[in-house]
């Protein structure tokens, strides 16, 4: 019986960019099955619903069958118990991001001993990206082509237009935490 080595890659994906789409690409040189797990905070309102960002995230992976997508609002270390995950999934893009990363490595590390916390390193020409920035960008007209997927451009362009004509003021969504 063959081994399947699953890793649960979580976050908000709040929209996913293509930092995101080559983290979840270099796990699976590693990993057998990588499952996207989207995040969905009870509290906070995002640009995108859950139900939103798990069609952008499957679009984005439309062409990889080792990739699941579903959302979850429970302790991560609980949901990566319930998919099967032998590991949870992080990239670093800069030296904050670290310190960040580390604190939850050990939090979850001291929850559930057993799965394994991989990290990967943006590659150099995603380094800058974030969600909020790439949110930012978007809200005040900014072409973020180069930054994420065709269809979370087009996205975004709707979302913003829709705000906007809704009279709501758009950068009200943008913060500075991921």
């Amino acid at each position: 019986m063959k081994i399947i080595h699953r890793a649960l890659y979580p976050g908000s994906f709040n929209p996913v960019h293509y930092g995101h789409v080559d983290i979840a690409r270099r796990a699976l040189r590693v990993f057998d099955e990588l499952v996207i797990g989207i995040y969905v905070h009870p509290g906070k309102r995002d640009l995108f619903d859950a139900q939103e960002r798990i069609a952008l995230v499957k679009k984005a992976f439309e062409n990889e069958p080792h990739i699941q997508v579903a959302s979850y609002n429970k302790l991560t270390v609980d949901y990566a118990r319930e998919v099967g995950a032998f590991a949870i999934v992080r990239g670093l893009r800069v030296f904050s991001d670290f310190e960040l990363e580390f604190r939850m490595a050990l939090a979850n590390r001291r929850l559930a001993p057993e799965i394994e916390i991989v990290n990967f390193i943006a590659a150099e020409e995603h380094i800058h990206l974030s969600s909020s920035t790439i949110r930012e960008i978007a809200s005040l007209g900014g072409d973020v082509s180069s930054m994420a997927p065709p269809h979370v451009v087009d996205a975004l362009e709707r979302r913003f237009a829709e705000l906007k004509a809704q009279g709501n003021d758009p950068s009200f969504m943008v913060s500075l935490a991921d």
